[in-house]
């Protein structure tokens, strides 16, 4: 206990955690912390969305670790009502539209879902990747609460109450909302991160006939929540409504009848204070006035709570998702995003920041530079050489108070395996080949110890890399190019076949390829640049660059000649 406190004492997840302690002993002494999340599988639930459950596992697992109990919850908020159809999805047409305003769960899955209804097909996707990332937590769905009556006392007293409740919303009803935060640090395919979340739909009741009303039935007739409740008896609980689409209209008994729910400003706070929530964040959406946890603060009162601590959560952007990638409505989910990185790499994203600080997840050419960065941390790690915040955040990436999450054996440069897979379009044999030729002397046994990391590295290639940006090694030597190349370059490329033999490595070819033109210019193979010699370098690597793929540019040369493979290189450069 005492380590993980002194290691961890810089970051903002340490931080939190000595609140939420705090906070649990003052209101909860003996109790297991409580910290929470919540998320609408009303579609894809995205890499937004994923921020409202890191935040609160970071911060529990920072607990465990202190050797507390705790529960993070995840409320799955699936008797929220269908709002809409989502763009892209496979499977969905037009046709879904005649269920807006039923239950998530009432909503039939996607053509060829093996999942029964709409909200258990997309959170299907999200408890695989949480499963990955090593995230512990309990899930609650709502239906299930709602429909098993176990919120009964809370919605007969939130009706009681119902006055102080309006009375409550009405303070802010009048009052300018803010702006949300300025978006200016992510690009168009940013993501609200809140949004998803049962925060989506600030709904704060209905006034109808009989007054306000904090409970929405779901109509007995259409199932949809198109409902207007036109009287409600304290004494009885008899409740009356009538559906504004098919005119069904019903009075049940509120002690007895299980199908509806409160509305989200007050759903919110009541399950606060029903699960002793301690810590639970929310998105931007909750900083303007009479947003849900804002208002929450007071409602939470007459269910005799206090609101939870946490911290406001900034968007979450990605950059350069292919376009095959967005046919889930153009957000990528955190599936997508363990397809091409490690769980450890994601989880990382997510610890190093505040929960305050937007980022962005790279689908594009900027994941082979954060997967560099990560490389460097591990050995600073390894070295002693870490600063304690950037200690605290390796830590959290690759593990979790359970133990440590599966890591790649052999953990080779993504930017390389991405290289090598791209040559060799996933042929194992010469994949095999070509990373044992990276360092002759400690060769691979199997591909299996550079997996998962290979895996990833081939999915980013096969699914985000365009086609046009594939590289492609030339069949046959460009016969017009070599003979029309000046002496200068014939001399490069002598030198060049010269020394393969005996340079055949990564460390081996990168020393060759960079020092040839220095050669040529009669300087000793390890001296420095000047900057007319990396003019020369640059030019020297763009005739191999058109010698072996017809292009300019492609994947790092010494890599690239190690795929392409000492007898074609000699084939293709003429030699």
């Amino acid at each position: 206990m005492a380590e993980s406190q002194s290691s961890t004492e810089t970051d903002w997840v340490s931080r939190f955690a000595d609140d939420v302690i705090a906070e649990s002993e003052r209101r909860a002494p003996g109790k297991p912390v409580v910290v929470a999340s919540g998320l609408s599988p009303s579609g894809p639930i995205h890499l937004g969305n994923l921020r409202e459950v890191m935040t609160p596992h970071l911060v529990a697992d920072e607990v465990r670790r202190r050797g507390h109990e705790v529960r993070h919850l995840i409320s799955w908020d699936d008797y929220d009502r269908y709002r809409k159809v989502p763009a892209g999805v496979p499977g969905v047409d037009g046709s879904w539209a005649e269920h807006i305003g039923r239950p998530l769960t009432a909503v039939p899955a996607p053509v060829g879902s093996a999942y029964p209804n709409w909200a258990e097909h997309f959170k299907a996707a999200m408890v695989e990747a949480l499963g990955e990332l090593g995230v512990e937590y309990d899930g609650i769905s709502q239906t299930e609460q709602y429909q098993a009556g176990t919120y009964r006392e809370q919605i007969l007293l939130a009706m009681r109450r119902r006055g102080d409740i309006d009375a409550i919303l009405d303070q802010y009803r009048t009052k300018k909302v803010v702006k949300k935060q300025s978006q200016k640090a992510v690009d168009e395919a940013e993501l609200e991160a809140a949004e998803g979340s049962g925060a989506a739909a600030e709904d704060d009741g209905s006034t109808g006939g009989g007054g306000y009303f904090p409970y929405k039935p779901y109509c007995g007739g259409c199932n949809k929540d198109f409902t207007t409740v036109t009287a409600y008896d304290d004494e009885s609980t008899e409740l009356s409504y009538r559906c504004d689409v098919c005119e069904f209209t019903e009075t049940v008994k509120l002690s007895e009848f299980n199908r509806g729910k409160l509305v989200w400003k007050v759903d919110w706070p009541m399950r606060w204070a029903f699960e002793g929530v301690m810590f639970e964040p929310s998105g931007v959406d909750h900083s303007s006035p009479g947003s849900s946890f804002q208002v929450g603060e007071e409602i939470v009162r007459i269910f005799d709570f206090e609101r939870p601590i946490g911290p406001m959560y900034a968007f979450v952007g990605i950059s350069g998702m292919a376009k095959m990638s967005s046919s889930k409505g153009g957000v990528p989910t955190p599936a997508d995003a363990l397809k091409i990185m490690e769980p450890q790499l994601l989880r990382w994203l997510y610890a190093r920041r505040r929960p305050n600080q937007s980022f962005k997840i790279a689908f594009d050419q900027e994941i082979q530079r954060l997967y560099d960065e990560w490389d460097k941390l591990e050995g600073k790690v390894a070295d002693g050489s870490v600063l304690p915040a950037d200690a605290a955040a390796h830590s959290r990436a690759v593990r979790t108070a359970a133990g440590e999450l599966p890591r790649t054996v052999r953990a080779l440069p993504y930017r390389t395996l991405a290289s090598v897979v791209d040559v060799t379009a996933g042929d194992e044999r010469q994949t095999l080949r070509i990373l044992n030729d990276l360092d002759p002397a400690n060769p691979l046994g199997s591909l299996d110890e550079a997996r998962p990391r290979l895996d990833k590295a081939e999915a980013w290639i096969t699914t985000q890399v365009p086609v046009e940006s594939r590289t492609v090694v030339r069949e046959v030597a460009d016969a017009e190019t070599l003979g029309a190349l000046g002496e200068t370059d014939r001399e490069s490329l002598r030198l060049l076949l010269e020394g393969l033999e005996s340079h055949w490595s990564l460390d081996g070819l990168t020393t060759l390829v960079y020092g040839v033109p220095k050669v040529q210019a009669g300087f000793d193979p390890e001296a420095k640049p000047t900057p007319e010699m990396k003019v020369a370098q640059r030019t020297f690597f763009a005739l191999l660059y058109q010698l072996l793929v017809g292009r300019d540019t492609g994947p790092r040369l010494p890599t690239l000649l190690l795929a392409v493979g000492a007898e074609r290189v000699r084939k293709l450069l003429g030699g």
